[in-house]
């Protein structure tokens, strides 16, 4: 089981679960932030820090927010473009940086702002 971040994290990218994270495991691509479900200890101290409420217990998410949880996965297993090789389990966000690419789902959405998630 782990934590994901969902829709809302789009295009708002709120660093606050990075800066609450014991074990570094959220990654930071181009428009959303991604937790890495085998490095993440499924504390919880990131969901209550996010301010657009976007990180849910896998079992938690709603309905219409669901392919998130592969989705977020596929940012680890996947070969993304800009990023020759998956990325796998690098051991903390800290030392790999902003990845600069997204997964298809979340490139694909359409600009999110204020209200639009």
């Amino acid at each position: 089981m782990t934590y994901v971040i969902a829709q809302p994290c789009v295009d708002v990218v709120d660093r606050a679960c990075v800066d609450e994270c014991p074990v570094d495991c959220i990654y930071e691509g181009r428009r959303s932030l991604y937790i890495q479900p085998d490095e993440c200890v499924d504390c919880g101290a990131c969901e209550p820090v996010c301010p657009v409420e976007a990180i849910y217990y896998e079992d938690d998410l709603p309905a219409g927010l669901g392919a998130h949880l592969t989705d977020n996965a596929a940012f680890f297993s996947d070969t993304l473009d800009g990023r020759p090789a998956p990325l796998g389990s690098p051991g903390g966000a800290a030392k790999v940086g902003p990845l600069g690419v997204d997964t298809p789902l979340v490139a694909g959405l359409p600009p999110q702002g204020p209200g639009d998630a």
